[in-house]
């Protein structure tokens, strides 16, 4: 649920960003006295301002979307460290998992509830979502438990 809020913020947040963007308009300054005051100020920035496109480009290339007709993109590419997120917009529930079916165990890590830590040991039901972080460089299987012939790779330079 924490994560389909944050989608949700982000996809009004580039609402607005588009919606100005393409008004040709730039904001009026919500600090500072008008243009006309005669008023100089100085401007000081202590931290490097996020980009809203460089916000959007990794939060949403790292979102896997499934539908009736399986996993898209089958193919994604994140950098070791960063989590993936699978968001389910199917009619009906999936399960993320690491290949093999029904081991898991390609993914290394040991401990999830079949064989390996990259398990969403559950169904997870339409609208919801789940995510995993990718520790090991590599490129790795998934399946649906649920529906093995629906497959992706995960691949973590």
């Amino acid at each position: 649920m924490k994560n389909i809020i944050y989608i949700l913020i982000l996809v009004v947040l580039a609402g607005v960003y588009f919606l100005l963007k393409g008004s040709g308009e730039k904001p009026a300054s919500p600090v500072g006295p008008p243009a006309d005051s005669g008023i100089v100020t100085e401007e000081i920035i202590t931290e490097e301002p996020v980009i809203l496109e460089d916000l959007e480009e990794a939060e949403i290339q790292n979102v896997i979307t499934y539908t009736s007709g399986g996993f898209s993109p089958s193919v994604i590419n994140v950098k070791k460290g960063e989590e993936v997120t699978f968001l389910n917009e199917s009619g009906g529930a999936m399960w993320p998992a690491s290949a093999i079916h029904p081991t898991h165990t390609l993914y290394p890590t040991q401990g999830g509830c079949v064989g390996s830590t990259f398990d969403a040991c559950q169904g997870i039901q339409p609208g919801d979502s789940w995510s995993f972080k990718f520790d090991i460089a590599g490129s790795w299987k998934y399946h649906n438990h649920l529906n093995p012939s629906q497959t992706g790779t995960v691949v973590v330079e």
